[in-house]
């Protein structure tokens, strides 16, 4: 891919490193979305690492990691990589991941509105994870994603 770009293998790795979720997953959207837009088969087709002795958190955003792969290649109607559906990337226990997950009406509104990549892996975490602010900048007519925000 020439110049450095995160993809989601990078971004699992910076994770397990120690690196915020979201910012990792972050530097990866900034991928997708614009920097490297025209390489999007290139950030997803590698396999996420497997770790020998991979913590709970660790395989949850393994999981996370390999449904947001999944559902941006729908979105966007590319190719799917085939290491997406291996079995290890999903979770045995529901993972509701937002501010309150135990409140019934966090986990009902969770349920209704998470992406099925998300649910078939039991994760919960709703749509808006992938607002895309440089298509919602093109749309609001602006030059910047900064501006439209």
């Amino acid at each position: 891919m020439g110049e450095w770009i995160q993809s989601i293998a990078d971004t699992y790795k910076a994770i397990c490193a120690g690196e915020a979720p979201w910012v990792a997953l972050g530097n990866f959207m900034n991928a997708w979305y614009d920097y490297a837009k025209d390489q999007r088969e290139a950030l997803v087709s590698e396999s996420l690492p497997a770790l020998a002795t991979s913590s709970l958190e660790q395989r949850r955003w393994a999981a996370f990691c390999v449904a947001s792969v999944e559902y941006l290649c729908q979105r966007y109607g590319l190719h799917c990589p085939d290491w997406v559906y291996q079995s290890q990337y999903s979770l045995v226990e529901p993972w509701f991941h937002a501010v309150n997950p135990h409140k019934p009406q966090v986990r009902a509104r969770l349920i209704e509105t998470t992406p099925e990549p998300f649910t078939r892996r039991n994760i919960y975490c709703g749509n808006k994870m992938f607002a895309n602010k440089y298509e919602f900048a093109a749309q609001a007519g602006t030059t910047s994603p900064n501006q439209a925000i």
